[in-house]
């Protein structure tokens, strides 16, 4: 998958744990978890937004795009 989930560094970098985040952000701990390993297909942008702010950070410090092989073969 192209997009790469850092919720985990972002965690660690802040020193907040998952239940604390889920809580304040108004999510399960349970879908937090999923959104950290990436298993998830979207997230609501109130959400996003909820954890940047809470967490003190910008969309692209917990998303990240990698390009794969299928991207490289289509710009060819």
């Amino acid at each position: 998958m192209p997009v790469v989930v850092n919720l985990d560094v972002m965690l660690a970098r802040r020193k907040v744990r998952s239940k604390e985040l889920a809580q304040a952000v108004g999510i399960t701990e349970s879908n937090l978890s999923l959104l950290k390993s990436g298993r998830v297909k979207g997230v609501r942008f109130s959400t996003l937004a909820a954890i940047c702010c809470y967490l003190d950070c910008a969309p692209g410090d917990i998303l990240d795009y990698v390009r794969s092989e299928d991207d490289l073969r289509h710009d060819a």
